[in-house]
């Protein structure tokens, strides 16, 4: 990777993010209070509210998980020149963030880091999954209504 890049780690339920720094290092932000990233990542981060900006080594991050270098967004949005995308990443470095799986989680971090704006397909793709459920349980419920009036009036 170069700096600057956008390291998307596979864990075994969501995607985590990260941007290298260079030299081997990353910053990423976690969950507060979470454990090993690997063990108890997926289950924290869904709940909690406040995360830690870290800059950690990427082997340490990724751990035993796969890993690639993705800057999908760069056809969509110019990334910020090399040394100011560092500079800003260097200004969070142990700072608390607030945290929101769906409106402010590690993918938003590091795309507002490189772009300038907070970009999470993860975040996109939930919040599409909510809205589909949310109408067809609807769809359903309303079906459910007609058909209880459909055999109450055949009484």
């Amino acid at each position: 990777p170069e700096p600057g890049d956008l390291i998307e780690i596979f864990r075994p339920a969501y995607q985590h993010w990260a941007l290298y720094l260079g030299d081997g290092y990353v910053i990423n932000v976690t969950p507060i209070d979470e454990g090993p990233p690997a063990l108890f990542a997926s289950a924290k981060s869904v709940f909690s509210r406040k995360a830690q900006v870290k800059m950690q080594l990427l082997k340490e991050v990724v751990g035993k998980d796969r890993y690639r270098i993705n800057n999908k967004h760069d056809r969509t949005y110019t990334p910020l020149p090399v040394e100011e995308i560092i500079c800003r990443a260097q200004r969070f470095i142990g700072q608390k963030v607030s945290y929101d799986l769906l409106g402010s989680n590690c993918e938003h971090f590091v795309t507002l880091l490189r772009y300038g704006e907070p970009v999470s397909d993860q975040a996109s793709k939930a919040i599409t999954t909510i809205g589909v459920v949310t109408v067809a349980a609807g769809a359903l419920s309303l079906l459910g209504i007609l058909h209880s009036r459909s055999r109450e009036r055949q009484y």
